[in-house]
């Protein structure tokens, strides 16, 4: 079952990843009309640069969280195993 999985699992990421750039950009563009802070950027302060990081870094997780368990429910409802189960077959 964890070879059906993988390539199911590999398209949830991506649509994971997606989905967080998007939601990113929302929440960043609700509190500032200015894009957010990149590291290579010689004028952005390590301010800038830590608060645009930690908020892009904690959207990112928690999308992956709700997208990477949805699919994983998904797959049980579709397949009866639990996608992290051991099972052979």
């Amino acid at each position: 079952m964890k070879l059906i999985y993988k390539p199911f699992a590999i398209v949830i990421g991506l649509i994971a990843g997606l989905l967080a750039n998007k939601a990113f950009e929302r929440v960043w563009g609700a509190f500032t009309d200015e894009d957010p802070s990149d590291p290579d950027d010689r004028d952005a302060t390590w301010t800038e640069v830590l608060v645009s990081a930690a908020v892009g870094g904690a959207i990112l997780k928690v999308v992956q969280a709700l997208v990477r368990r949805s699919g994983a429910l998904a797959f049980e409802r579709a397949t009866g195993v639990w996608p992290g189960d051991d099972i052979e077959t």
